[in-house]
């Protein structure tokens, strides 16, 4: 799914980088340049909301899309009360994600 994502994005005109997992990302020299975040909900290791969540506790929010094969309406919640842009359940379609790219970047403009 990673690369297939990561495919969809360039297709699409976008620089897009793709990570193992989010501890990786947050290694990662990318963190700075990031202006959108598309995470899964349940990654080993870190989740995409507990991702998310720590970039907003360290100063560094980053506009995310999260999505997950799933569906809790809970979690959704949570999500979204978490600041995250777009909750997304698999599948889902390409015009859906693209929406979401565009409130994410809209959402990090000053």
């Amino acid at each position: 799914m990673r690369e297939a994502a990561k495919g969809l994005m360039r297709s699409l005109g976008y620089n897009a980088v793709a990570f193992p997992s989010a501890e990786a990302f947050l290694r990662s020299r990318q963190l700075s340049r990031t202006t959108c975040l598309i995470a899964d909900f349940n990654m080993p290791g870190m989740t995409g909301l507990d991702l998310c969540r720590r970039l907003s506790s360290s100063g560094t929010p980053i506009p995310t899309i999260l999505i997950t094969a799933y569906p809790d309406d809970r979690a959704r919640d949570s999500a979204l009360k978490a600041g995250v842009v777009c909750y997304l359940t698999k599948p889902f379609d390409e015009s859906d994600l693209l929406s979401c790219i565009q409130l994410a970047l809209a959402t990090d403009e000053p």
